[in-house]
């Protein structure tokens, strides 16, 4: 049995952040299709925005199931999102560009059968669970398929698993200069499971403000596209992965100015906090 020890007051509700973080995602990772419609790379940095807005998402969801009285959970939700989420995202790059939609419906399935066994089979009988892993799912595969695009161009499997390198003037091609071949889905797997926890676990507690932990989620996600974008450097041309890095530099910057400007502000407002009393022989 679990007991709810911490709710959220005000703000905006978890279901418009759910639709606005899942519309975003998936228009974001549809515009780097721009991509293979104009034939150039330039559009990839919208994958890095997709990333971002999932991010967004997926972290007020941790949030909602935390408020359970599971906060030592919270980096395991983050790894479970995107473990689920990489089993979704790999078997959706299949269906070309029905890959997003597809990476969604599956990991909603897988998301809802752990959710269902946490509760029924684990017995936790949280009743966010279900939907909570669900969503954490859903934004495992597309935050990961948001990577891929930001870091290869695009999102299909053709594109994540082959690659090029150059021997003796000549190109060739070759599985290990790719995003699967050569281990980069581990990193993007890496970045986003931070990146996605973080924010709650740096920001819980009596202070906490929805705004604010939704800034340093914004500011981690954009972070974590400037390593992409560095990535990226090494599988499409210069000018693309410049665009890319260029958006998430300023992006970082913007947030995490007003990250601390939050900061201070919800700071101020606990300075006449006094120190809880020690009683003696407790």
């Amino acid at each position: 049995m679990s007991v709810k020890v911490e709710v959220i007051e005000g703000g905006v509700p978890h279901n418009n952040i759910l639709i606005a973080g899942l519309v975003g995602t998936l228009v974001c990772i549809y515009l780097t299709y721009l991509n293979v419609l104009t034939g150039t790379e330039l559009f990839s940095f919208f994958g890095g925005l997709a990333v971002v807005t999932a991010l967004i998402w997926g972290s007020h969801t941790i949030k909602v199931l935390c408020s359970y009285g599971i906060g030592t959970g919270v980096p395991s939700a983050g790894m479970i999102a995107f473990g689920s989420g990489v089993i979704a995202m790999l078997l959706a790059t299949r269906f070309g560009i029905m890959a997003p939609v597809v990476a969604l419906v599956l990991a909603a399935v897988i998301g809802f059968i752990l959710g269902y066994v946490s509760n029924n089979i684990l017995n936790m009988k949280i009743p966010a669970m279900v939907q909570a892993l669900t969503e954490m799912a859903i934004v495992g595969a597309l935050t990961l398929m948001g990577f891929a695009a930001l870091i290869t161009g695009g999102f299909t499997f053709a594109g994540l698993t082959s690659g090029s390198i150059s021997v003796m003037g000549m190109i060739l091609p070759s599985y290990q200069a790719s995003f699967i071949g050569g281990g980069l889905i581990a990193v993007a797997f890496l970045l986003g499971a931070i990146a996605i926890q973080h924010p709650f676990n740096a920001t819980l507690g009596p202070g906490w403000k929805q705004d604010r932990m939704l800034m340093l989620t914004a500011e981690c996600g954009f972070l974590s596209m400037i390593v992409a974008a560095v990535i990226s450097f090494a599988l499409i041309n210069a000018v693309a992965a410049l665009i890319a890095l260029i958006v998430g530099i300023f992006g970082w910057i913007y947030t995490y100015q007003q990250y601390m400007e939050m900061s201070k502000r919800d700071a101020a407002a606990w300075l006449d906090a006094k120190p809880i009393p020690e009683v003696e022989g407790h």
